[in-house]
């Protein structure tokens, strides 16, 4: 599995002659939200899904997985659930043998360390009814479990906590 953000519509095509899965960490499809959660996009995400779809169409290997980290309040409602479903079944229908999956991902609370802006866990409620949602339109979606937020260690908590001099 190769996991991007998607820098460029091109990026994807660096893989499509590789017998992984691509992996795009989307976290939102709506234009205000996603530049808000990845500041470094350039692209409108019509751009960018264009650039899956032509990949993973020149693929033997269609299947790709969508990424999304639902943060409390910010990306875990049912409306971004429904924007999300909207988005992947343009993929899945336009590309001919592709399988898709959601992977949902409970944001790992940092607690706000390094200066970043302070992002919070979703009930695992919330995280069920966006699952439920997407399923409910047609979107195989996954729960991805959290491991090592005991130690601050999991996916998201390595940042420091110690102030600038």
């Amino acid at each position: 599995t190769v996991s991007t953000v998607a820098p460029t519509p091109q990026s994807f095509m660096e893989f499509v002659d590789s017998k992984c899965v691509l992996a795009w960490s989307v976290h939102a499809v709506r234009e205000e939200l996603r530049k808000q959660l990845v500041p470094t996009t350039k692209y409108s995400m019509e751009e960018l899904r264009r650039g899956l779809m032509d990949t993973l169409k020149k693929r033997s290997l269609r299947t790709c997985m969508v990424e999304v980290a639902l943060m409390e309040g910010v990306n875990d409602s049912i409306r971004e659930a429904n924007e999300l479903a909207d988005f992947v079944l343009h993929i899945v229908n336009d590309v001919p043998g592709s399988k898709l999956i959601c992977n949902l991902i409970p944001y790992n609370d940092i607690g706000g360390a390094g200066g970043t802006i302070a992002y919070k866990k979703p009930s695992m409620e919330r995280v069920l009814a966006f699952q439920n949602r997407l399923q409910e339109l047609g979107v195989y979606a996954h729960v991805r479990g959290t491991r090592g937020d005991e130690e601050s260690s999991a996916c998201g908590q390595l940042a420091t906590s110690r102030k600038k001099r």
